[in-house]
């Protein structure tokens, strides 16, 4: 198994998280050290890695674990490069997202919860993504796709197949302080 430790660079950034917080409330910084450990550790937290994190943030471990358990952004076993999220919620599901979810799992040969046999998608099905006015829509990383038909997921799968590369939520740009 891979030495757990994170990067110089990502380390800087957790550091960075959690002076945002007043002494002693550091913990706060919790959820983005979540998402740039899942980032850095092939996209999911084995119980190795929460407890790097605690030991990093100076908490307990049980601490790291119900939070990762809690949100369903945090993935607690092994998935492909891309973790397609389909909404399946009112809007979604009105307006064909069953449809999507089916149509990604006969293109991908597999079932929500699985992954593709070349490691790349892991198909999620989940509830909602705030987006129910662009229904029905998925999530890949930080990046939504709205006003799907089954052609656009098409495009979408072949793109990502094409580009290859984990897609995460840290992708998203730091926040800035005004």
């Amino acid at each position: 198994m891979k030495d757990i430790r994170f990067s110089e660079e990502s380390m800087a950034l957790v550091q960075r998280m959690m002076k945002r917080y007043p002494e002693g409330k550091h913990k706060s910084a919790l959820i983005p050290i979540l998402h740039i450990a899942q980032a850095e550790f092939d996209g999911w937290l084995s119980p190795e890695v929460m407890n790097y994190v605690a030991s990093v943030m100076n908490i307990q471990s049980i601490e790291v674990y119900e939070v990762a358990s809690f949100y369903s952004m945090f993935n607690l076993k092994p998935v492909g490069k891309c973790l397609i999220e389909v909404c399946r919620t009112s809007s979604c599901w009105l307006l064909g997202a069953e449809d999507v979810i089916r149509h990604l799992e006969k293109k991908l040969n597999i079932k929500v919860g699985e992954t593709s046999s070349d490691g790349m998608f892991t198909l999620k099905s989940v509830e909602c993504l705030g987006s129910c006015g662009t229904a029905p829509m998925l999530q890949v990383g930080a990046d939504y796709y709205e006003n799907l038909n089954l052609e656009k997921v098409d495009a979408l799968v072949s793109r990502l197949k094409s580009e290859g590369k984990r897609k995460t939520y840290t992708d998203l740009p730091e926040p800035r302080t005004l």
